[in-house]
């Protein structure tokens, strides 16, 4: 475990360990307007916030395609966003993380700095900030206090992986977003997500 010393206020932690197997192909890499996907969401990760981490089993696959500035975390096996989430937090030293998922293309630096300002009139108890659509929570976008990890493994060690119960069943403020808002969530599972 590599924690760092200093204690930053707001960090990005990207995961990029998924199997794309729904894709076909590793979504980290698939361009987007001429820029993979996992570049764009750290391009716009490393604006908002003071340190980008990006957990994921294969740092060589991506080393080349990022700044060298970048700071990597290894993700032991891919077990799904939750497990790399709980490993990734277990590594950083922040007050609030900003939690991201590498296939959110139209993400924009202006809406997330305006969700920042939020952090600050969150009460204490509340462990996160995320939005919520019709559907349920957008978790792979949201902010989390570095205190939810006491949650999160308890979570995980009675066998839970699902981020959607887990939300439900901690304190989170939640973020009500726009159809801009909305449309930025677009993550990309799937080929056809892919049509711009």
């Amino acid at each position: 475990m590599n924690i760092s010393p200093t204690k930053n206020h707001l960090v990005s932690l990207i995961l990029a360990g998924g199997k794309s197997s729904r894709m076909g192909e590793d979504k980290a890499l698939i361009m987007w307007q001429g820029i993979p996907m996992l570049k764009r969401v750290y391009q716009v990760a490393a604006k908002c916030t003071e340190k980008v981490y990006i957990i994921t089993p294969w740092p060589e696959k991506y080393q080349s395609i990022l700044p060298t500035e970048c700071q990597w975390l290894t993700e032991l096996n891919s077990q799904g966003p939750l497990i790399g989430f709980a490993q990734g937090l277990a590594q950083i030293n922040s007050d609030w993380i900003l939690l991201l998922g590498c296939d959110l293309p139209q993400l924009k630096s202006d809406i997330i700095q305006n969700w920042k300002i939020q952090l600050n009139q969150i009460s204490p108890e509340n462990l996160a900030l995320i939005p919520k659509q019709s559907q349920g929570w957008e978790p792979l976008c949201g902010f989390y206090r570095q205190q939810i990890k006491v949650e999160l493994q308890k979570y995980i060690d009675q066998g839970n992986r699902s981020f959607q119960n887990l939300l439900n069943q901690i304190r989170v403020q939640p973020l009500s977003i726009n159809i801009q808002e909305s449309e930025m969530l677009l993550n990309c599972n799937t080929p056809s997500d892919l049509i711009e």
